[in-house]
C-alpha cells in the first residue's frame, strides 16, 4: 500500500457497513414516506457575534471573542480562528450542576445530579418531542427588572388544548422574547442588561411549582425563549435548583419557536462535550414533516442514543500541534473567572481553536473568500497547479459555520469500516497516510447498498479510539503520525472526494483527528475537493463501531458568525 494521493491500494481492502439497507428506507432525507410531505430542519438558535448581547452581561462574565489567527495566504493554506467563549453564550444547555452540589460537599444541595456534567448526560436525553407553550401573553406584563412567572396553570393550559405531557417530551415556553429584543448593540441592552438594571420588564420564566409540576410528569428536558430558565429578581436559583435536582436539561435563548407546531416536532439541543461543565454553549433545532420526527422522537423516548464526541479536556490532544515549531492550533483552555462556594465550582470560560475536538469542516476553511484572495506559502502554488489539471478549480467560498444548512450534517449513517488500511504504509514512506479510494467506498456498497443522496458517510478507522489519551501518553493522536514516527490515520484522497459528491453526498465524518492526514499536500487537496464541492466535513468522532443498522446521524455546530470551524456535538439515534 503506497501513501495518500499516490495511487491505489495494493492490499486487499475488507469493509463492513453497520446501516441496512432498509434504514435507508426509513430514513432517506429526500422521502418521508407520506406523499410529498418532506422532513424540515428549523433553526432555534441565536448567531454568536460580538456586535449582539449573546453572553451574560454582568461582571466578571467574559465577552465572547473571535480572532482569525490565521488566514489564507502568504503564511496559511487554511483560515483558522481562536474563539474565547463562555458557556452561557447564545442558545446554551444548563445541566444539574448548574445548581445541584457534589455528593461528597454534603451540602444542602448535595446530590449524585451535582456530577451530571455536560460531559456525562447521555445522548439520548438532548431530544425528544417539542411540546410549545404558548405564555405569550405574559411578554412584558411585569414590573421592570421583574419576571412574568409561567406558573403550573399554564401547563395545564396546554394539556386542555392538547394532550397530557409524559416522559420523552421536551417542554418549550414560548413567549417570543428573544425574537423581538435579540438585536445587536445598543439597541441589544435590552435583552439582558435593560432588565437587571430595571429599565425594562423580565423575561417570562417558570416558577418553582412549575418546575415541580413538570418533573411529576416525568419531564426531563425543558426550554425557552427568555435569556435565561431563571426568574428575576430573585427565584432564578431555587427555579434552576427546582429542576435540575430532578436530572432536567434544558436549553436557554432559543429563537423561534413559533415555526413549530403545539406537539409533532423532533427538537433537539446538541452542545460541546465540556469537562466538568455545568452548562454549555449549544445549538438548537428542530425537525418537522413527514415520519423522520416520530422516529427520533421515539429512539429518545427509548434511550436509544450512541455519543460520539470525545470530552473537551485541556488535557487531551483535541487540537493539532502541527508540524514543525509555532505551527500549533489554539491549545484548548479552561479559563476560570467566578467562584460560587456553595457549589464550591468555578465558573469558567474556554480559550480553544474553531475545530477543537468533534467539528465542523466548513467550505470556507480552505478556499478563499473570493479570486483574489491569495494561494497561501509558495509551495502551495506547485500544489494548486497540479490540484486543478486534474479537479478543476479550487475555487471560492463564504460558506462560515454559521451559513451551513442543519439538514447537511445530518442523515442516514453510513458506516465504512476502513480499519483494514491501517498498518499498510511503509516506515520509510512515514509521514503518511494509507489513502481511502473510490474502490474502498464501491467495496462497502456492494456488501450494503449504494449511498443515497442525504447519507452522512462516517469513516471508521479506529485511529481515536485507540489513542486518545491524556498527558503524557497523548502523542498517539497526533504528534507521533505528523513527525512520521508512527503511521498516520486512513484518510479520503479528492477522488474518494468526487466520487461521493457524484453519489449525492454532502457530509463526509470520520473518527479520526481529521479528514486531510498527515502529509501537507494529500490533506490540502483533499480539503479543496471538499471546499469547492460544497461539500462539508466533520471529524474527531470516536464510539463509530457502535452505531447500528438503521442509526441516524446528527450533527449540529455552533452558529458562529464568521468561525472557519464550528465546535459541536455528534450523536446516533437509532
Amino acid at each position: 500500500m503506497r501513501s495518500r494521493c499516490n495511487g491505489a491500494c495494493r492490499s486487499r481492502f475488507r469493509s463492513t457497513c453497520l446501516a441496512s439497507c432498509v434504514a435507508l428506507l426509513l430514513y432517506a432525507g429526500g422521502s418521508s414516506g407520506q406523499g410529498l410531505d418532506t422532513p424540515r430542519f428549523l433553526d432555534h438558535s441565536l448567531l454568536i457575534a460580538p456586535e449582539y448581547p449573546c453572553t451574560w452581561p454582568a461582571s466578571p462574565f467574559p465577552r465572547f471573542q473571535i480572532t482569525h489567527q490565521r488566514t489564507i495566504g502568504p503564511d496559511s493554506a487554511y483560515n483558522l480562528d481562536a474563539l474565547l467563549i463562555d458557556g452561557n453564550t447564545g442558545t446554551q444547555l444548563d445541566v444539574p450542576p448548574h445548581s445541584v452540589a457534589r455528593p461528597e460537599l454534603k451540602r444542602a444541595k448535595s446530590g449524585l445530579l451535582g456530577l451530571l456534567f455536560t460531559d456525562k448526560v447521555e445522548a439520548w436525553q438532548f431530544g425528544g418531542e417539542a411540546c410549545v407553550v404558548d405564555v405569550r401573553d405574559l411578554l412584558d406584563q411585569a414590573p421592570n427588572g421583574v419576571s412574568p412567572l409561567v406558573r403550573p396553570e399554564h401547563v395545564r393550559r396546554f394539556e386542555k388544548q392538547h394532550r397530557q405531557l409524559r416522559f420523552g417530551d421536551v417542554v418549550l415556553f414560548r413567549s417570543d422574547y428573544t425574537d423581538r429584543y435579540y438585536q445587536p448593540l445598543p439597541e441589544g441592552r435590552r435583552f439582558i442588561a435593560d432588565v437587571l438594571d430595571r429599565k425594562a420588564p423580565g423575561y417570562p420564566d417558570p416558577n418553582p411549582d412549575c418546575m415541580e409540576f413538570l418533573a411529576a410528569r416525568g419531564i426531563m428536558a425543558l426550554g425557552t425563549d427568555s435569556a435565561s430558565m431563571g426568574p428575576l429578581p430573585d427565584l432564578a436559583e431555587p427555579t434552576h435548583f427546582a429542576g435540575l435536582k430532578h436530572g432536567m436539561i434544558w436549553t436557554e435563548s432559543a429563537v423561534n419557536l413559533g415555526a413549530l407546531p403545539s406537539t409533532g416536532a423532533f427538537y433537539c439541543i446538541l452542545a460541546p462535550k465540556h469537562q466538568g461543565g455545568p452548562y454549555s454553549d449549544g445549538r438548537a433545532f428542530s425537525i418537522v414533516g413527514g415520519d423522520l420526527p416520530r422516529r427520533l422522537i421515539s429512539s429518545c423516548r427509548n434511550k436509544r442514543a450512541i455519543d460520539l464526541s470525545p470530552t473537551l479536556a485541556p488535557d487531551l490532544p483535541v487540537t493539532s500541534p502541527g508540524i514543525g515549531t509555532g505551527e500549533h492550533r489554539q491549545t484548548y483552555l479552561r479559563v476560570d473567572f467566578l467562584y460560587n462556594p456553595e457549589l464550591d465550582m468555578w465558573h469558567h470560560s474556554h480559550l480553544m481553536d474553531a475545530t477543537a475536538g468533534t467539528h465542523l469542516v466548513p467550505p470556507s476553511y480552505s478556499l478563499p473568500r473570493d479570486r483574489n484572495g491569495l494561494v497561501g506559502p509558495a509551495i502551495v502554488r506547485g500544489w494548486l497547479a497540479e490540484y486543478e489539471k486534474t479537479y478543476g478549480p479550487r475555487g471560492t467560498s463564504t460558506m462560515t459555520a454559521e451559513l451551513v444548512p442543519l439538514d447537511w450534517t445530518s442523515g442516514p449513517a453510513r458506516v465504512i469500516d476502513v480499519r483494514s488500511l491501517v498498518g499498510s504504509t511503509r516506515p520509510n514512506s512515514w509521514p503518511a497516510s494509507p489513502e481511502i479510494t473510490p474502490a474502498h467506498i464501491q467495496a462497502a456498497e456492494k456488501s450494503c447498498g449504494e449511498l443515497k443522496p442525504g447519507d452522512v458517510v462516517v469513516f471508521e478507522t479506529g485511529h481515536l479510539d485507540k489513542y486518545l489519551k491524556p498527558r503524557p501518553n497523548d502523542s498517539g493522536v497526533w504528534a507521533d503520525p505528523l513527525c512520521g514516527k508512527s503511521e498516520g490515520w486512513p484518510a479520503p484522497g479528492p477522488d474518494a472526494v468526487v466520487y461521493l459528491k457524484r453519489k449525492g453526498i454532502r457530509c463526509i465524518a470520520t473518527d479520526a483527528p481529521d479528514l486531510g492526514g498527515v502529509d501537507p499536500r494529500c490533506a490540502l487537496m483533499t480539503y479543496w475537493a471538499l471546499g469547492s464541492r460544497e461539500m462539508v466535513g466533520i471529524e474527531f468522532l470516536h464510539n463509530v463501531g457502535k452505531i447500528p443498522a438503521g442509526g441516524y446521524f446528527l450533527f449540529a455546530a455552533l452558529k458562529i458568525r464568521d468561525c472557519h470551524g464550528g465546535p459541536g456535538r455528534a450523536i446516533v439515534l437509532y
